[in-house]
């Protein structure tokens, strides 16, 4: 059985059905809650994110904190980057070499205090080779990692595509905190994932799934690096889940990658949509009323610019708009009319009967057909964050719902396909 094969089974195992829902419910050991943060030790350098700094601010504008929770014995912290439960499972690090603001080094952005600690200060190495390039690259590489007990901890064996549809929502705010910067970005998913876990020595716990190049190549040529870093447990907590550390490893390699080199085009007001990265949440309810169809296409005209990366996946766009002045009630796929009908009640059905599916403005499903799973989704974590801005910036609100029928939604539909995503737009 090809390696495909096997992540196919754990997506097939990992469907959710009328059934299942309510014969396996989640029950939550609040006394095994695993921490939503990772930091090193104090014997590494830290430095404080200056926020008068530009480059400091691009940095945050990636994960940082963006607002604090707090209810009767719950303390909870809420970031620029959504998180399905607001679980957190992912960790940046990154290398910055030729930057005015950093000192050429491989670093950790520790969320927690707002801060990146220097894990190793580098001259002629560094981590090029292993995400692909044979000279040294001037600017920021950054990696992505997923603590998976965080998510497992309340989604159980389901936590894997939730890991990964966050990385996505990372890279969103990396294609964002660029656009505002105006740094161009290359997202990389064909790289040594297992040779980077075992430099920056991680067990079981922690993963590479994605790389993000914002760089520049020189004439300069790079030397292997070695790291001498201490196994960090980010979660504090663990319970080991063997379905995931296998769908992980079954997912690892990519293969017959397309490259993607045409760059997205926004035409976002800067210090509108620096606001807007801020102030971002996801929305609760919907009051049930309508946007416009203008509107809805520039939506639409955001989801659709082309992503750069070295192994682009195919992402189907479906949506069934509820309210929409002008637009004929329906399931819609790239602007075509699929299925006619006041259909919001079936929308809101297939995610699980809650009623963000129902009330919403727009409720749309990201579906793909193709075997590279980590990039197909974390590809759709990423357009669900351009959904996230683009519908904010329009004064409206978004909803990310990574819980659906996964095959009801394809008889919905008409495809027999892979069901990765849920969002919901409106008032």
């Amino acid at each position: 059985m090809s390696s495909f094969e096997n992540f196919f089974e754990y997506h097939m195992k990992t469907k959710h059905s009328y059934f299942s829902v309510r014969s396996f419910p989640n029950r939550l050991d609040w006394n095994n809650q695993p921490s939503a943060f990772k930091s090193y030790p104090d014997n590494f350098e830290k430095i404080e994110l200056d926020l008068e700094k530009e480059e400091h601010k691009f940095i945050f504008y990636i994960a940082g904190v963006s607002a604090k929770k707090t209810y009767p014995g719950v303390e909870y912290f809420l970031r620029v980057n959504p998180s399905a439960g607001a679980l957190y499972p992912n960790e940046i690090y990154f290398q910055s070499r030729n930057n005015k603001e950093f000192e050429d080094g491989i670093y950790h952005f520790d969320i927690a205090s707002s801060s990146i600690t220097l894990l190793k200060k580098i001259e002629n190495e560094g981590i090029e080779k292993h995400l692909g390039f044979e000279k040294m690259q001037d600017g920021f590489l950054f990696l992505i990692s997923s603590i998976y007990y965080r998510s497992s901890w309340k989604y159980k064996n389901r936590a894997l595509r939730y890991c990964l549809l966050d990385a996505g929502h990372i890279l969103g705010t990396i294609e964002a905190s660029s656009y505002l910067f105006d740094k161009e970005y290359e997202i990389l998913y064909n790289f040594d994932k297992k040779a980077l876990n075992s430099l920056f020595n991680f067990d079981e716990k922690e993963f590479f799934t994605v790389a993000i190049s914002l760089s520049k190549e020189t004439e300069k040529n790079i030397e292997d690096i070695s790291l001498s870093l201490p196994t960090v447990d980010g979660s504090y907590f663990f319970e080991k889940n063997e379905m995931i550390e296998k769908a992980y490893e079954d997912s690892i390699v990519v293969d017959n990658c397309v490259k993607q080199n045409i760059k997205p085009i926004f035409n976002y007001q800067k210090k509108f949509l620096e606001e807007i990265i801020i102030k971002r949440r996801s929305i609760r309810d919907f009051t049930k009323q309508a946007i416009s169809e203008n509107e809805l296409n520039i939506i639409l005209d955001v989801l659709y610019q082309k992503i750069c990366s070295n192994c682009d996946e195919d992402v189907d766009i479906y949506y069934v708009v509820n309210r929409v002045k002008g637009l004929e009630l329906g399931l819609y796929k790239d602007k075509k009319l699929l299925k006619t009908g006041d259909l919001s009640s079936k929308a809101g059905y297939l995610c699980l009967e809650q009623d963000l599916g129902k009330s919403s403005a727009v409720t749309f499903f990201l579906t793909s057909k193709e075997k590279n799973y980590q990039a197909l989704y974390q590809k759709a974590g990423l357009l669900g964050h351009r959904l996230y801005l683009a519908s904010n910036y329009l004064g409206y609100g978004c909803s990310g719902i990574g819980a659906y029928y996964d095959d009801e939604v394809c008889e919905f539909i008409g495809e027999y396909t892979q069901v990765l995503y849920a969002l919901a737009i409106g008032n």
